[in-house]
């Protein structure tokens, strides 16, 4: 039997408290319009390229955030992302690590990272 899996992620589920304000948050950080439908009262789809990332505030629970990065987002300039983090008065949890990464927290406490490409 050939195997029917493939090597590619569809999408990243994050476990968030409030639906619309979380879609707020995301879209206000990836520069994007917050004025897609929230499906079934619980679950917002960011509009990505590449893997997609799904906000769902059914799977919320203080004890599912993310403590570590589950995913990457991609930046092309490592500094000027970071202040533009900062300037969004983001929470960062570290500062730009070997000039490639930085970690931050959403509204909720989830862990994320942008990292240079």
């Amino acid at each position: 039997m050939e195997n029917p899996i493939l090597k590619r992620i569809g999408t990243v589920f994050i476990p968030v408290s409030n639906i619309e304000e979380a879609r707020d948050w995301y879209c206000d950080i990836l520069g994007l319009q917050a004025d897609g439908e929230i499906h079934f009262g619980h679950i917002y789809v960011i509009p990505m390229e590449g893997t997609g990332i799904v906000l769902d505030s059914k799977i919320f629970a203080e004890d599912r955030v993310f403590q570590t990065p589950p995913f990457h987002i991609l930046t092309e300039d490592i500094e000027e992302a970071f202040n533009y983090m900062s300037n969004k008065n983001v929470e960062l949890v570290t500062p730009i690590e070997h000039d490639h990464y930085f970690n931050f927290k959403d509204p909720d406490g989830n862990v994320l990272m942008v990292c240079k490409c």
